[in-house]
């Protein structure tokens, strides 16, 4: 299947994507603050940069987006019908190096939470998580 949209209209899209401080992550580091808790933003000493790294609790937070990072069973965490040929290889890299970090950080003596962008709306759940995952 072609895509719909034009290679300039494709390359105006993909260049409005932002790694950093995406709704979702803005969210979660809003419900953590007023919880009380501190910690530093994309600590780049720390395999993968996550988000919210707390230092004194060796505990990082990464704030996954569902389509880049294909969170299984979610509606946005699909795969693409146009370009697969593309897409495929590209997703599954992302996963990949999601899970080296994940790994290396464990390895290393940290805690690792993901939030999924669509678990971010919940403010309510997010708060419980993030208390049960920070002690």
């Amino acid at each position: 299947m072609a895509d719909k949209l034009s290679d300039e209209r494709r390359s105006a899209n993909m260049r409005a994507i932002r790694s950093k401080n995406m709704k979702p992550e803005l969210v979660v580091r809003s419900v953590a603050h007023g919880m009380g808790y501190r910690f530093r933003l994309h600590c780049r000493s720390l395999p993968g940069k996550p988000d919210l790294a707390f230092a004194g609790r060796r505990k990082v937070i990464f704030v996954h987006g569902c389509f880049w990072h294909q969170h299984a069973g979610c509606q946005d965490g699909r795969m693409p019908r146009s370009n697969v040929d593309y897409w495929r290889p590209k997703l599954k890299r992302n996963t990949k190096r999601d899970a080296e970090h994940i790994t290396a950080l464990k390895a290393d003596g940290w805690g690792v939470l993901v939030v999924w962008e669509c678990e971010a709306t919940d403010t309510r759940r997010l708060r419980s998580r993030l208390r049960r995952f920070l002690g």
